[in-house]
């Protein structure tokens, strides 16, 4: 499985609503450090097919959402379970680091 496509129109079906953990990185084509982290993403997405949901959120395409969570600094990678944030990093992160926070979700 690959990294899914998040937008402010499927934001609530494919994060709020997800019955497993979802990771969100939000990110836009101008930001360099979000072009090194999106293979790390998709890495990540591959690893966790079908215990967890990885998804980017463009937030030059999607701004409603970026606002709502009150992204500031990309890239932002939010980390949802039942719903809520309970993990949030800023800067580019490692596989290792992103997989230990999903894992640590996985009932």
């Amino acid at each position: 499985m690959t990294d899914i496509t998040i937008t402010d129109g499927n934001f609530d079906s494919e994060v709020l609503k997800s019955t497993v953990p979802v990771l969100v990185d939000f990110w836009a084509v101008w930001c360099g450090p979000c072009q090194m982290q999106g293979p790390i993403v998709s890495d990540v997405a591959k690893a966790m097919a079908g215990k967890a949901k990885v998804g980017k959120l463009n937030v030059d395409e999607n701004p409603q959402m970026a606002q709502k969570y009150g992204v500031m600094s990309i890239p932002t990678i939010m980390v949802f379970k039942s719903g809520a944030v309970v993990k949030q990093f800023i800067g580019v992160q490692s596989k290792e680091t992103l997989l230990g926070e999903l894992n640590k979700l996985i009932n």
